[in-house]
C-alpha cells in the first residue's frame, strides 16, 4: 500500500522533482526509440528502427525547398507542427513546470497521489481503497490524468521527442477534435492494460506513453502508405494530400514489411526495458509501465478506422468503379 506522504522527501531547494520513489514511467520507452540510433549499444537493432522512423520524424520538421524562387515567402513555418501538438506540448510542460515551482514537496506527492493512475486505488479492501486521495472522482479521472505526468526532465523531454513526429502525423489526418480524442481514449486504454496486469499495484503510473503509443500505431497505419507521409519526405509532395492518403484494412498492414520491422523492434525493447535487462534513464525503485505501452498501441491500432475520416481504400474503390 502506498501511504501519502511516505514517498517524497522534502528538500531545501527544488529545481526537480521528486516524484515518490516508487513510480512506473509510462513514458520512457517510445522517447527512447526516437534516440536509439544514437544511445542503444545494439546497431543491429538501431539501424532497422532509424530507416523506418528516421523519415516520419524530420518530415514534421520539413524546410522550405531550395527550389522555390528567393523572392517567394512561404506561409509554411520551419517547424510545421499543427497547434493541438503544440498545445499537447504546452500543457504538459505547464503540468510539469506546476509542480516543480508551485508546489512543496508534501503537495506534490498529494497532487501524484490524486492524479496518477493506481491500480489499488480500486481494491475492494476498503482500506486500501480509501488511503487515497480524490475519492470517487479519482477513480474516473485518473485514467486520463496520469498522461499528464513526468518524473523528471528527462522523462517528459523524451516523451516529448516522440510525440511531436507522431502525434503530428496524427493531428494532420485526424484533425483537432478527434486527435484529443483519440489520445485521450489510449490514454485509458493504457491505464486499463496497467490494471489487468498489475490489480493490485499500489505504485503510482505516470506519464503520456501509452497516449502516444496509440498514436505511433495508428500512424503506422498510413505513413507506409502509396504516396504518403514518407514519400513526402522524400518527393516533397503536399503534406495535404499526403496525410489524406486512404489507409490499407488492419491484415493488410501485417504484411507489410517495414511494418512488421518496427513493431517487432519496439516489443523488442518494451521487453528489454519492462523485464529489466536493460536500464537507462530509469532510476533505483522505478519501474517502466511496459503493459501500459502494449495497450496503448494495442488500442492505437486497433481504433484507428473508428476514428479516421478519410475513407478506407475498398469503400473508395467501390465509390469509384460505381
Amino acid at each position: 500500500m502506498l501511504n501519502p506522504g511516505s514517498h517524497l522527501a522534502p528538500s531545501p531547494q527544488r529545481r526537480a522533482l521528486n516524484p515518490p520513489h516508487r513510480v512506473q514511467k509510462g513514458g520512457l520507452l517510445p522517447s527512447l526509440l526516437s534516440f536509439s540510433p544514437l544511445v542503444l549499444p545494439f546497431p543491429g537493432v538501431a539501424v532497422p528502427l532509424a530507416v523506418a522512423v528516421g523519415p516520419a520524424y524530420f518530415a514534421c520538421m520539413k524546410v522550405q525547398p531550395v527550389t522555390q524562387p528567393l523572392n517567394r515567402r512561404s506561409s509554411e513555418p520551419i517547424f510545421n507542427v499543427p497547434p493541438v501538438v503544440m498545445a499537447t506540448v504546452a500543457v504538459l510542460v505547464g503540468v510539469y513546470l506546476f509542480r516543480v515551482f508551485a508546489l512543496s514537496p508534501s503537495e506534490d506527492e498529494k497532487f501524484v497521489l490524486t492524479f496518477a493512475f493506481i491500480p489499488a486505488r480500486y481494491s475492494t479492501d476498503p482500506l486500501i481503497a480509501s488511503s487515497y486521495p480524490g475519492g470517487f472522482g479519482a477513480e474516473l479521472w485518473t485514467f486520463f490524468t496520469y498522461a499528464f505526468l513526468h518524473a523528471d526532465l528527462l522523462h517528459i523531454g523524451l516523451n516529448l521527442a516522440w510525440l511531436i513526429p507522431f502525434g503530428t502525423a496524427l493531428a494532420r489526418r485526424f484533425g483537432a477534435w478527434r486527435y484529443i480524442a483519440f489520445m485521450l481514449i489510449t490514454a485509458a486504454a493504457g491505464a486499463f492494460a496497467q490494471f489487468i496486469s498489475n490489480p493490485h499495484a499500489d505504485v503510482p503510473m505516470i506519464g503520456a506513453s501509452a497516449a502516444i503509443s496509440g498514436a505511433m500505431a495508428a500512424a503506422l497505419r498510413f505513413v507506409f502508405q502509396e504516396h504518403g507521409p514518407l514519400e513526402t519526405w522524400r518527393d516533397g509532395a503536399r503534406n495535404s494530400e499526403a496525410y489524406r492518403v486512404p489507409a490499407v484494412p488492419l491484415l493488410a498492414t501485417f504484411r507489410d514489411v517495414r511494418f512488421i520491422v518496427f513493431l517487432a523492434v519496439w516489443m523488442g525493447l518494451n521487453a528489454l526495458f519492462g523485464l529489466g535487462a536493460v536500464s537507462f534513464g530509469i532510476e533505483p525503485g522505478q519501474q517502466l509501465a511496459w503493459q501500459a505501452h502494449i495497450g496503448g498501441f494495442v488500442a492505437g491500432l486497433v481504433l484507428f478506422t473508428a476514428f479516421d475520416p478519410v475513407l478506407p481504400r475498398e469503400e473508395l474503390d467501390t465509390e469509384t468503379s460505381g
